[in-house]
């Protein structure tokens, strides 16, 4: 079982009260354990008794950590203060479970090795309150050149109870390293990746026989970078179900962090009882870190990679990447060349899909009250020139619609009227790249934007990219794919000036069934979908 250190900082002594109940808090979300974060506590003239009490009062088990600038902390003082007053503790009635001392502390001066071996073996404590130690090497920049060599240091002290690593990941691959290290691990491990890239390898822990994962009871107060919150890892990320056989999804994107499909997905598996967890997955936009990264999770040792959402930027670099591995692409895949879903077989087969084209389609017709068949009669414009506008384009042209596409840079706008126009081979005046001032022409029947503008984290969350002089009204049908918010600026605009609006939610849900339903052979459970995206 890998536990949940819910890390608590305390800054000085009148803080200590507030801290308490916070731990009491964690301890009801669900902590296993209590890191005390006490840097700056120690600085003050006698730490003593207020750091004491900490561990005395602590509602679970604790570590006590007092960690140097050097290593991300707080503490400026001596490494023999801050030491003595960690053997202290450990020597007092009430002393901790474990105290959390770096390497290169320990390793700094025979004197400092005395003390810290002291406080794990001092001869007052009670056998069954013994305090263990906890061996610990960070980087805040990078993984450490010399971290298998740090690591076999630490394995091989006796005094050592817990190895503890934690580096910045600088990509979603170094938790696959992560996750080999506690693969063969001699003693019990922590190891943890920091920063944006680093979430994996802390919900993921329990797969790997962590020992530890640390997260923070509150979402503004972190005492290491990319920590989640309890709340997220057990209801978001479902940790407590997570075991070596649970199959591991994601969304792939740049940015990813605001999406809500972890949370649809994660409510989807929990009804249906399917073992699996999703993951924000952040691949940077470039081809070649989608080709490296992807490659990584789907080849990983244990990983169990089974499938992913792929967003912004990357729909197009999924039907590259699968056709040079030699994988299989759905109907519309193939004729768009963009897909938004990944299923990864057991045995490593690839295959992608596109769901959003069938999901666009469906939510403009019913939000136009037609039916499929009455798109013939319709022209849509198609704000955009990504792998949505692919989707979009080339689903309403498999209806039958006419469609011009508007897009800031033109040129990618041609581009995407010539990958498709062999979908209107018969009938080229069904396909068109519209002007920018075309757009205000009043001869639209809908609107759909398929760009970012206006998503939440966004390059633009407050905008909204239909021109103001665009005629609307009721006879006019505005869709935006943005979901996050569920009310966008578009959406507010066009409904304050008398068009029908489709939101991004009812597209989102469609979509995300399908693929739901790709990775597990079940159909989605709509109720939750729709459950989560509102918690």
């Amino acid at each position: 079982m890998t536990l949940i250190a819910a890390s608590i900082a305390v800054h000085a002594a009148d803080e200590v009260s507030a801290a308490l109940e916070r731990a009491r808090a964690a301890t009801a979300a669900g902590a296993n354990l209590i890191e005390w974060r006490i840097d700056g506590l120690a600085e003050e003239a006698n730490p003593l008794p207020a750091a004491q009490r900490l561990v005395r009062e602590s509602p679970r088990p604790c570590i006590v950590t007092c960690r140097p600038t050097s290593e991300g902390g707080e503490y400026r003082g001596e490494d023999s203060a801050r030491i003595s007053l960690l053997e202290a503790l450990a020597a007092s009635d009430h002393p901790p479970r474990y105290i959390d001392v770096e390497l290169a502390t320990y390793h700094r001066s025979e004197n400092l090795r005395q003390k810290v071996r002291l406080a794990v073996t001092h001869p007052r404590q009670p056998r069954d309150l013994q305090t263990s130690l906890i061996l610990s090497v960070h980087d805040f920049a990078r993984r450490p050149p010399d971290l298998l060599q740090r690591i076999e240091a630490i394995t091989s002290d006796d005094a050592c109870a817990v190895i503890k690593v934690a580096w910045m990941a600088r990509s979603l691959r170094d938790n696959l390293e992560s996750f080999e290290l506690l693969a063969g691990r001699r003693k019990p491990m922590i190891a943890l990746c920091m920063g944006p890239f680093g979430l994996m390898s802390r919900v993921l822990a329990p797969k790997f026989g962590g020992f530890v994962t640390f997260a923070t009871d509150s979402a503004n107060d972190l005492t290491a970078p990319g920590q989640p919150t309890i709340d997220d890892l057990r209801r978001r990320y479902r940790f407590n179900s997570i075991s070596a056989d649970t199959k591991v999804y994601g969304v792939i994107g740049w940015p990813v962090e605001h999406s809500r499909s972890p949370n649809l997905h994660n409510a989807g598996f929990s009804a249906i009882g399917h073992d699996g967890v999703y993951l924000p997955l952040p691949i940077p936009p470039e081809y070649e870190h989608f080709k490296a990264t992807v490659g990584a999770l789907i080849d990983a040792p244990g990983l169990g990679f089974r499938g992913a959402s792929v967003t912004i930027p990357h729909k197009e670099h999924l039907v590259r990447f699968v056709r040079e591995r030699g994988g299989r692409l759905d109907a519309m895949s193939e004729r768009i060349g963009a897909a938004n879903t990944l299923i990864v077989g057991s045995a490593g087969g690839l295959a992608c899909a596109n769901t959003d084209a069938p999901a666009i389609v469906a939510s403009l017709c019913e939000g136009m009250g037609i039916a499929r068949d009455r798109l013939k009669e319709k022209r849509i414009a198609i704000i955009g020139a990504g792998g949505v506008a692919r989707a979009a384009v080339g689903g309403l042209l498999d209806a039958g619609a006419k469609v011009v596409i508007f897009n800031r840079t033109e040129a990618r706008a041609q581009r995407l009227a010539q990958d498709l126009a062999g979908l209107v081979e018969a009938d080229s005046a069904r396909l068109a790249v519209g002007r920018p001032d075309a757009i205000s022409c009043g001869c639209f029947h809908a609107f759909i934007n398929c760009t970012p503008i206006g998503m939440q984290g966004g390059p633009a969350p407050d905008e909204s990219p239909l021109p103001d002089d665009v005629p609307l009204n009721d006879e006019v049908t505005v869709m935006d794919t943005v979901y996050a918010p569920v009310r966008t600026p578009l959406i507010r605009e066009a409904e304050s000036r008398g068009a029908r609006v489709i939101t991004g939610v009812d597209m989102f849900l469609r979509q995300a069934a399908m693929q739901f339903e790709m990775w597990t052979g079940r159909p989605a459970p709509m109720a939750a979908f729709r459950a989560a995206l509102v918690t």
